[in-house]
Order: C-alpha cells, then sequence, then structure tokens
C-alpha cells in the first residue's frame, strides 16, 4: 500500500502561519520552459506540435490534494507508459484562497509536488481551478464558504450533482452574485478576489517546470437565467458576462506570467450543444470545452448508432460549434472532459472523433476517489479504482485503458495533417509536412517527431513504414521516434501488429 504524501503538513509546520500571505518560491527563479499558443496548435518549447492524450486528476474533499488521495509516482510512471502525456490537476479555490487575501501556500506546495512527479515523466500539467455547484453549501466544491452570498434563498430541493444547477434557487443566487461581480469580504469583487487568487497561482507555479496551462473556471453555470442559454443558438447575454470575467481573470494573470496558456471555457451548456460567445483578448490563449452525453452518464451502455442517436447528433454540433469558435477567435481548443462512464463504445467514439478533429483530451478521470459531484458511482467514471494501490492488475479497468490508450503522435516536427488508429486491425496512420506551426519555415532535416505505441495496443509488437523520415528509436519502443529526412514532401507514416 502507498503511503500518502505528507508535504503539505511538513511545508504547514515550516513556512507557514495559517492566515498569513506566503510569497510562492518562482518570483525570484528562472521561468520554466512552456508550451506556446500559435492559431489552433500548442507547440512545445521546441516548436513541435503537442497532441496531449490524458486524464483530470481533482480532489474535491477533505485537504483537496491529490496526494491525499494516493496519487503519486506510480500513477505518474503508469500514464507515461500507456502513451499519456497531459493531467489536467485541480486545485479547489476555497483550498487556495481559505480567507479573504490569504494564500495557502502549503497547499500549493502540495499541488507543486504532484506536479513535479508528473513533470519527472514527460507529463503536462493543467492547473485547474475546479468547481461543481459552487460550495460544499449546495453539495458541491469549489468557492470558500465567504464567496458564497444566496440572500438567504432556499437551499432546497437537495438533489445532489447535477440537478441542484436545475433546482436548487440558493445555489444559483450564488452564482448570479458572483458573476455580477458583487463586493464580498472587504467590499472587494468576488471576481476581483478570483483573479487575484489565479494572480498568486501563477506566479508561485512560475519556475515550477511541465506546466503547461492555467483552466480559468470549471463549468461555468450561468445562474437564474440558466434556461435562456439551453438553446442551440445559446446566450450572448451571459456569454459576454463571462467573457468580462475570464478576461479579468486572463489579465490577473498576465501581471506575474506573460506567456502561460490560459484556458477559458464556455458556459456549461456548450456540452449539450449551445453555441458560445465567449471573447478573451490577448496572447497565448486556449479554449476548454467538454462533452458529455446525459443518456451516457445515467443510461448505462448503450450501443451507438442504435440507442444513441440523439448523443451522436448533439456530439457532431458541438464539435462544430468548438471549430467555428476555434477558427474566429484563432485560439488552441483542447478536450478537457469527456467519459466519466464505463461506455467502451462511447469513449472510443469520442477519442476517435477527437483525432479526426486533431485535437487534444483529458478523459474524465483518472480514480472514482470519493467523488461527491459525478453521476452514478465514482467508480463508473474510474480508469484506476483505487490510486492507494499500485496501478496493477484488477486495481485498473484494463478494457478502458485499451479504448483510451492508443497510437498517437504526442510531438510533431511539423504540422499534422491527419491521424487514425484502426480498433480492429491495430493500423495506425500518420501523416504531417514539415511546415512549423509557429514562425514559418520548416523544419530542418534530422528533426524528430515522436508517437505513442502503447504495449495494450501491440503486446507482440510492431512493424513501421514511412516514408520522408526514418525510425531511430529501438524496435517495439513504447515511443516511435522518426527522424526527418530531406526534402518537403508530406511524411506518411504507418504502424501495423507485429
Amino acid at each position: 500500500m502507498k503511503t500518502p504524501m505528507l508535504i503539505r503538513a511538513v511545508v504547514a509546520a515550516g513556512i507557514l502561519v495559517v492566515g498569513t500571505v506566503v510569497a510562492g518560491p518562482a518570483s525570484a527563479e528562472t521561468p520554466a520552459p512552456r508550451p506556446q499558443q500559435h492559431g489552433r496548435w500548442l507547440v512545445d518549447p521546441d516548436g513541435r506540435v503537442l497532441v496531449l492524450h490524458g486524464v483530470n486528476m481533482v480532489t474535491k474533499s477533505g485537504s483537496y490534494a491529490p496526494s491525499s488521495t494516493g496519487f503519486g509516482a506510480d500513477d505518474a510512471a503508469f500514464l507515461a507508459d500507456q502513451g499519456l502525456t497531459t493531467v489536467r490537476l485541480g486545485l479547489i479555490w476555497k483550498a487556495v484562497e481559505p480567507s479573504p487575501g490569504q494564500y495557502d501556500d502549503a497547499y500549493l506546495a502540495d499541488i507543486k509536488q504532484t506536479t513535479d512527479l508528473l513533470a519527472a515523466e514527460g507529463i503536462w500539467t493543467l492547473l485547474d481551478f475546479h468547481q461543481d455547484l459552487y460550495n460544499e453549501k449546495y453539495q458541491g466544491e469549489g468557492a470558500p464558504d465567504w464567496a458564497v452570498q444566496d440572500d438567504g434563498r432556499p437551499n432546497q430541493p437537495q438533489a445532489g450533482f447535477p440537478f441542484n444547477y436545475f433546482v436548487n434557487l440558493a445555489l444559483n443566487r450564488a452564482f448570479d452574485h458572483f458573476w455580477k461581480n458583487d463586493p464580498g469580504p472587504g467590499g472587494v469583487g468576488l471576481q476581483d478576489r478570483y483573479a487575484a487568487s489565479w494572480r498568486h497561482v501563477a506566479e508561485y507555479f512560475g519556475s515550477t517546470p511541465g506546466v503547461m496551462g492555467f483552466d480559468l473556471f470549471n463549468e461555468p453555470w450561468p445562474g437564474t437565467g440558466y434556461a435562456l442559454c439551453a438553446n442551440p443558438a445559446g446566450c450572448p447575454a451571459f456569454d459576454r458576462k463571462l467573457s468580462a470575467f475570464s478576461q479579468r481573470a486572463h489579465d490577473a494573470i498576465r501581471t506575474v506570467d506573460p506567456r502561460t496558456v490560459t484556458y477559458y471555457e464556455p458556459n456549461v451548456l456548450f456540452n449539450s450543444g449551445a453555441r458560445t460567445f465567449v471573447k478573451v483578448a490577448g496572447d497565448d490563449l486556449g479554449f476548454s470545452f467538454h462533452d458529455y452525453c446525459l443518456a451516457d452518464l445515467v443510461g448505462g451502455t448503450v450501443p451507438l448508432g442504435v440507442d444513441r442517436p440523439v448523443c451522436l447528433t448533439l456530439d457532431a454540433v458541438l464539435w462544430s460549434n468548438m471549430e467555428r469558435h476555434v477558427k474566429q477567435r484563432s485560439v488552441t481548443p483542447l478536450l478537457t472532459e469527456f467519459g466519466a462512464s464505463d461506455n467502451l463504445t462511447s469513449l472510443a467514439d469520442m477519442v476517435d472523433r477527437a483525432a479526426k478533429h486533431r485535437t487534444g483530451w483529458q478523459y474524465w478521470a483518472y480514480c472514482g476517489c470519493a467523488d461527491p459531484t459525478t453521476t452514478g458511482s465514482g467508480d463508473k467514471q474510474a480508469l484506476v479504482l483505487d490510486p492507494q494501490q499500485a496501478p496493477t492488475g484488477s486495481n485498473v479497468k484494463t478494457d478502458k485503458l485499451r479504448t483510451l490508450a492508443i497510437p498517437h503522435p504526442t510531438a510533431v516536427a511539423g504540422t499534422p495533417t491527419s491521424y487514425a488508429f484502426n480498433r480492429t486491425t491495430g493500423r495506425f496512420t500518420l501523416t504531417y509536412t514539415s511546415l512549423k506551426a509557429a514562425g514559418g519555415g520548416r523544419f530542418p532535416a534530422g528533426s524528430q517527431t515522436t508517437v505513442a505505441t502503447p504495449a495494450i495496443q501491440y503486446p507482440s509488437g510492431y512493424t513501421v513504414n514511412v516514408t520522408g523520415a526514418t525510425v531511430v528509436s529501438a524496435p517495439n519502443a513504447a515511443e516511435l521516434v522518426l527522424e526527418q529526412g530531406p526534402g518537403t514532401a508530406p511524411i506518411r507514416v504507418t504502424v501495423t501488429k507485429g
């Protein structure tokens, strides 16, 4: 059995007096390398296009730290072994700022410890300010108690997640106050406090390696007027409020960090096919979006194309809306949540759909971990059942892992034009050009592209056919490495079972 990390307690005893703002360690240190956004692409510090596949790891109760669930070095190594190269790591505003204007750097040190473990395995971390149902008062998590303003509205009914969004008057009034940036303690606006908290986090993590971005606010709920957003045309009026909030948080981060990509989210009804009108100005911007079909979440295992035509239709609308927004705003997309299900057919469809759109993803979730805000049992959403135990054997949902851990390009020295994996035959194809996604020109001969080739797909090895490049990795390596040849013709790669 793994021993939960004690860094939070150690740091708290050594450097933090509760209720005191403690400066983060980043400001006096050298900034860590970061991926950058160029149009729809996220590129690594070498200018290669990143295609990220990974998971969410969010702890929604207790200390709010993933280490408290047992998530540690063996989990990071397990993910890397499967070719998964990103984790959306949850921070809870209540833990970051337990009192107005006072930040708990011991909590941030604990999160940093997890980020360091992931970086050591080559895994990029997206730091996510996570919330569901705003606060524990409404059977959720996220905002500090001092940021709750509901005017004494009835905190009824207590229908749990996600149903409180639709029926709980107090919850919706709390969101109303937040989106208005109404003054809280000390007369400071609630959003102003939130933005300042993000500023502190960005400064704290400035020298931390492996951070790929900041996800500003998980699943923004419109509040009392949510019904106006529940239609395919969306709700421009609320999205103006959401735009102002996102801009406020982005601008606060930019006062201390001019380069880490900030990912803004549409209102949560986007998940069901509504258009988004959110606009954020600035550089290095990403679009974090989710895709859930309610029938999948509450209906169990349903065959695709038979009982799921509604879900398939809504998925097509959602991805069309995403492409429209990404083109209009020139931002990089990332599917930061999908799944929460044992429906393997649905999961395969989502992963393959993302590949068609050349878009990275993060599955929800690595573990159930006593999640209080999920539809169905926590284990239903899990890839690994218990991070306190080693991620092997019956502790891993092997069929789900096989569905998610598929061959894909991870870092492309050029621009990917298409990639796909045939789950029946095990055949993977990739085509890319040497044209740089950032800065113009081409990558020279000798530049390297990497492809994840997980052993769970190729237990007996694989064979590679390639034109325009040379294989320089060892036979049957878990990461296929291609070294670019001379010339400007597209590079074509085919991987088949050995």
